[in-house]
């Protein structure tokens, strides 16, 4: 057994565990039993592959980025779940729970998303199957995501605003875990990340693993070898990037980078780099790192991309991170959105602002001209084209400035 993947106990090294309301706790115990047994079923497992590849569009391609691999001296390969169904890696994982939901005689779906992305994955499924679902979602992330939440209603979907906190991510995860509380016989909770109580990091990256599962036959093809020598991928919950990471885990030789939104600046109090501001705390359900206050207060995160500014990290992450396994690396906002353009110009590709930080921290790395790079694209642009548009009228008033 890997000394990176949960053990028997639900724990990652330090972190992970399930610290849940006694209402709860019948829900969870009954998934925990379960879903391994479940999701390895023959039939399961055909129907599952059966939709990512006919519904989904899996494999998605792993592309050789020629121009991108000039600028920064490296072999750089770009993992294409932005070609994906609904445009991310988030499908991967709700396809799977709706098939395991069914299984476990669920009639309403929840869920909460940060940058509509897995709401809209979770309102795609529910509709596929004909079943009712709610997403829940910060007041603040309904505004500046208004395309997935028009997505979502047009997919059937209910979409309810979280008005506490920073009506954000985190307050749409607490309003989730309250509905799941109030609803406990016939609702199952699509977590979108590798967040929350045990078993769901784990059954999370299991469904997310095909990303990784994938990249080894598909570098094999280009390359001649499975291996890489770095995979980047941004990390909020750390869903995408759990996936890309795990099948290379116990291959040394494979290193793993782990990219957080430092928002205005780790320093600047208004940033979501949770690994280096954060300490062991408890958030929804599992033992993790977490930005808070000495006396335990979660200190309210801030980014740019509204998938990466939650307060916690998933505890397989916080353990890759603790133990050494994972280096991480942060880019602020002005970084991610340089980014962006740099790959939009460079390879024609318009990636998310979740995205756009892995690669923020490409000329923050020193190459070998042979080494192979795997950046994970976990999702595609259309949804923050508010912000590149800001972002391109701001710097072409500063142009006409300089001028």
């Amino acid at each position: 057994m890997s000394q990176y993947q949960v053990d028997e106990s639900g724990f990652y090294g330090e972190f992970g565990g399930a610290y849940i309301p006694e209402m709860l706790h019948s829900n969870i115990e009954h998934l925990k039993n379960n879903y391994l047994k479940l999701i390895y079923e023959d039939k399961f497992q055909e129907e599952f592959q059966a939709l990512l590849k006919d519904y989904v569009g899996r494999p998605s391609p792993l592309y050789y980025a020629k121009r991108l691999s000039e600028k920064y001296g490296a072999k750089i390969y770009l993992k294409r779940e932005d070609l994906n169904h609904t445009g991310a890696h988030k499908i991967n994982n709700t396809i799977g729970q709706i098939l395991l939901a069914q299984r476990l005689g669920k009639k309403r779906i929840i869920a909460e998303t940060g940058a509509g992305q897995h709401g809209v994955a979770t309102a795609t499924v529910c509709a596929l199957m004909g079943i009712e679902c709610i997403v829940y979602m910060g007041k603040i992330d309904i505004a500046r995501q208004a395309p997935n939440v028009a997505r979502m209603r047009m997919l059937g979907a209910e979409v309810r605003p979280a008005l506490s906190g920073s009506q954000t991510l985190k307050d749409a995860t607490n309003e989730a875990i309250r509905d799941w509380i109030n609803n406990p016989e016939d609702t199952h909770y699509i977590i979108g990340s590798v967040v929350g109580p045990h078993p769901y990091p784990d059954m999370v990256a299991r469904f997310q693993s095909v990303i990784s599962e994938e990249m080894r036959w598909q570098l094999q093809e280009h390359e001649g070898t499975e291996l890489p020598d770095y995979i980047v991928a941004c990390v909020g919950g750390g869903s995408n990037a759990a996936g890309a990471y795990y099948h290379y885990l116990d291959e040394p030789s494979v290193k793993i980078i782990a990219v957080e939104a430092a928002g205005k600046g780790i320093d600047s109090g208004e940033s979501a780099a949770t690994s280096v501001l954060g300490s062991m705390g408890i958030i929804h359900g599992s033992k993790t790192l977490l930005m808070q206050t000495e006396d335990g207060q979660i200190v309210e995160p801030y980014s740019i991309s509204a998938g990466l500014d939650y307060p916690g990290i998933g505890p397989q992450h916080a353990h890759l991170i603790n133990s050494g396994r994972a280096q991480v690396y942060s880019a602020t906002d002005e970084e991610a959105l340089a980014s962006v353009l740099e790959l939009c110009r460079l390879e024609g590709i318009i990636p998310a602002l979740e995205t756009a930080h892995a690669f923020a921290v490409l000329d923050k790395m020193e190459f070998k001209k042979d080494d192979i790079v795997i950046v994970n694209l976990s999702g595609r642009g259309d949804k923050d084209l508010a912000t590149f548009t800001e972002y391109l009228n701001q710097q072409s008033g500063e142009q006409k400035t300089d001028q």
